[in-house]
């Protein structure tokens, strides 16, 4: 099964539960009216697309009906699409450009972060590049075995220390260690859970000063992983951690087992980051890079099937 098989299948319960009731407004009504715009607006909202981004949906519509690009029912759908397509935005591919680069992995627990750090890592090595990851979340009983299991089944290496270790001293031993095995890349696990944005920025400060003094002028990313089953609620997270720290782009896990997909699109649209990675399933291919035209065609159609 190829990656968009898996995604339309992953992002079923979404598409059923928001967009099937959709379609079964479009064809209710002959016509577009303001009752039609208010039902759509009620399943958008019942979606978790927020209400501040539905209103900006309708609002489109809306506008869009007014200057004669709506005439029909039908026509919603394709304009549905369309405004989707914009909110959701583009990929944006990793920036690896230096060797080793660097790839930041934050987020509260149990949003997945082990798991996608171990997919990723497959899908860097997947494409060529050698991984070396640091286990530098150690205040999480178990963090460093969980890892350890996902970094065995990517086939990459992986740099440890004790549990309750300083993770910027795991940070500088997994540098050196992608320095002379020659890594790519070097993948970053860091704690999940710290007591305030303070304990979290000086963390991340810290690490972050290793790194600068280590291997200057690397590339790095900083990434988000957001679990997609909590709603608005990971949009409440993206909001306090782009307060926190400075990243530059987003991982969705867990899309296949939740029908409130469309928190997607208030999240891109409200904290304005990249979506980088999307995850619909357990296995170690679960997850690939977002493809934002694929992602909005798994949910509402592809203007193929029109």
């Amino acid at each position: 099964m190829g990656f968009f098989d898996k995604l339309k299948a992953g992002l079923k319960k979404t598409k059923d539960a928001v967009f099937g009731q959709v379609d079964a407004v479009i064809k209710s009504f002959r016509k577009v009216d303001e009752e039609l715009l208010e039902e759509l607006e009620e399943i958008l909202i019942c979606s978790d697309v927020g209400a501040e981004t539905t209103e900006y949906i309708i609002d489109e519509l809306r506008d869009r009906v007014k200057s004669g690009n709506i005439k029909e029912a039908e026509d919603v759908r394709v304009a549905l699409r369309e405004i989707l397509r914009e909110l959701v935005g583009e990929g944006e591919p990793l920036k690896l450009d230096t060797t080793p680069s660097v790839i930041l992995v934050i987020g509260v627990n149990g949003v997945g972060k082990t798991t996608s750090i171990g997919k990723i890592s497959a899908n860097l090595k997947a494409q060529g590049k050698k991984v070396v990851v640091a286990a530098a979340d150690t205040f999480r009983a178990a963090a460093i075995e969980q890892l350890a299991v996902w970094c065995d089944r990517a086939g990459v290496d992986l740099i440890r220390q004790n549990e309750g270790s300083d993770p910027a001293a795991v940070v500088y031993d997994a540098v050196g260690a992608a320095k002379n095995r020659g890594a790519d890349v070097l993948i970053v696990d860091t704690a999940g859970r710290l007591h305030n944005k303070k304990n979290l920025m000086d963390e991340l400060a810290k690490i972050g000063r290793v790194l600068e003094r280590e291997i200057p002028g690397a590339s790095r990313e900083t990434l988000l992983v957001l679990d997609s089953t909590t709603g608005q609620n990971a949009l409440i997270q993206a909001r306090e951690f782009k307060n926190a720290c400075d990243i530059t782009g987003l991982i969705l896990t867990k899309l296949d087992g939740t029908a409130k997909g469309g928190a997607v699109f208030s999240i891109r649209r409200t904290v304005g980051l990249p979506v980088k990675y999307i995850g619909v399933g357990e296995q170690i291919d679960d997850m690939q890079p977002f493809d934002a035209e694929m992602f909005v065609g798994a949910i509402i159609g592809s203007e193929d099937a029109e």
